[in-house]
């Protein structure tokens, strides 16, 4: 069975997570560096290829109001390259408070705002592919 991946896109790093087999929950992964692309690129082909990723969804950030900023530029340019350079399909969710609700729970897990640079950006992702796992009808 294939299994779904989320995109965090971030300037520096995007933040990454994968549901299991059954799509029900989701689980971050290491973040993969921005910058360079290829080399970004590179890294996703091989995790699409070892997790058999049939479906990428990529956090939109909008305003509180539901409108779209200059973060959502950002992330429509990213996308337009993946498009370019992978055959799984691409799909938006939004990502309103996904950072937000990461820091906390990270917080709560004990990890203090510098060992939390490092895994923000990934538990992101995980909520953000959590709440499509749970928006979704079970596999039967």
């Amino acid at each position: 069975m294939s299994r779904y991946l989320a995109l965090d896109y971030g300037d520096k790093r995007i933040g990454v997570a994968v549901s299991d087999e059954t799509r029900t929950l989701a689980t971050p992964q290491p973040f993969l560096p921005a910058k360079p692309f290829k080399p970004f690129l590179a890294s996703l082909k091989i995790l699409i290829k070892e997790k058999e990723i049939s479906l990428i969804l990529v956090g939109m950030p909008r305003n509180m109001d539901g409108t779209y900023g200059p973060a959502a530029e950002k992330v429509r340019e990213f996308i337009h390259h993946l498009k370019g350079n992978i055959l799984v399909p691409l799909q938006t969710i939004d990502e309103r408070l996904s950072t937000v609700q990461a820091s906390r729970a990270l917080h709560e897990a004990g990890h203090n705002a510098k060992s939390q640079k490092t895994r923000i950006d990934s538990a992101a992702a995980q909520i953000i592919l959590q709440s499509y796992l749970d928006s979704q009808q079970p596999l039967t």
